[in-house]
């Protein structure tokens, strides 16, 4: 039966913590909150532990994890090799959601990194993690704590919704303030390399360092991946997904073409909207969801998986969405449509 421990998000109790922190050297799975989504979390150097993260979740052998850390003194822990950049990032943005992938060292399992020679590491932002990670004194493998390919949890409420009894421990810290997940950068390659776009903008990182590049392959390659999020249809609702590309009037006069054709059909059609989307949609009998002003996209990365479990329990058969651009987070909600989604309309 998985317990549930209620914690302030930013002056964590002591005694929860201690008790996480123990469940986590016995070797159990404990969830807890970052400022990105929640995490499931595991000793990073048990190999038991790290399995029953991947049983937990059906999650795949060949999908990484990433490896959180008290702070930047904990890097050789886990890493062989730690370039200038590294620490050039890691003291510009950490605690925070940039994620580095670093050669590994010996010690971590090649469960960890799916049999790579890397490994993905970060510090979470976030004071409930913050504090299991220097009370258990370990370095903590944390994916997302979700059901593999289904939205990622920002509650304790969503981690319940999928996980239920499968793990042993959830600390309920509210909701997360980010709501998508770490950017994970590759500093083995020059330039850098954008794995998956998150909670960092690129922008941030190239007036810091110079230029990065992006990854641009969408489809997922067989084998062991280079970051979390590329495998498949991820981050994905019940409901099929249909993502419309383009200019915000020409992506809007498409989802409400598809919300009229699909209601003719017997469909439940539901919509992720800007607040400006309203006036568009308000004649159609759709089940909205909206996520904010397009000008704040914080809020809707916030909220954007919020609206995917919100609108699938509303047990819509099809919920229609646009993107953001790729400036500032529009980048890593427009990554997170993409692999949510079951189709993609260019318009």
């Amino acid at each position: 039966m998985t317990r549930i421990l209620t914690v302030h998000p930013e002056a964590p109790e002591p005694e929860p913590i201690a008790y996480a922190a123990a469940e986590i050297l016995r070797g159990r799975l404990v969830a807890v909150p970052t400022e990105t989504v929640y995490g499931l979390g595991a000793n990073a150097l048990d190999t038991a532990a790290v399995a029953r993260i991947f049983m937990a979740k059906d999650r795949p052998p060949e999908d990484p994890l990433i490896v959180h850390l008290a702070s930047e003194d904990d890097l050789p822990r886990v890493v062989s090799v730690i370039p200038p950049v590294a620490h050039e990032l890691a003291r510009a943005f950490w605690p925070g959601p940039l994620t580095l992938i670093l050669p590994k060292h010996p010690r971590v399992p090649d469960n960890v990194t799916a049999g790579l020679s890397t490994v993905a590491v970060r510090v979470p932002a976030h004071s409930v993690a913050l504090a299991l990670l220097q009370a258990s004194g370990v370095p903590i493998a944390a994916p997302s704590a979700n059901r593999f390919g289904h939205p990622s949890p920002t509650t304790a409420q969503h981690v319940m919704d999928d996980l239920g009894s499968r793990i042993d421990l959830i600390l309920d810290g509210g909701p997360t303030t980010i709501g998508v997940e770490s950017t994970v950068l590759d500093v083995t390659r020059t330039p850098p390399l954008i794995l998956r776009p998150g909670g960092l903008p690129r922008e941030a990182l190239e007036a810091l360092i110079g230029p990065v590049a992006v990854r641009t392959e969408t489809a997922a390659t067989e084998g062991p991946q280079p970051s979390p999020g590329l495998l498949g249809r991820h981050y994905a609702p019940r409901a099929e997904l249909i993502l419309c590309l383009g200019p915000p009037a020409a992506a809007r006069a498409e989802m409400a073409r598809l919300a009229l054709l699909k209601q003719a059909e017997g469909q439940r059609v539901g919509v992720l909207l800007a607040d400006e989307d309203r006036p568009y949609f308000s004649y159609l009998p759709v089940f909205p969801f909206y996520l904010g002003p397009s000008s704040d996209l914080a809020q809707i990365a916030r909220n954007l998986f919020i609206g995917l479990r919100a609108l699938d329990e509303q047990h819509v058969d099809l919920i229609l969405a646009r993107d953001f651009g790729e400036r500032g987070l529009g980048l890593a909600i427009r990554d997170r449509l993409r692999r949510a989604a079951s189709r993609v309309v260019l318009v």
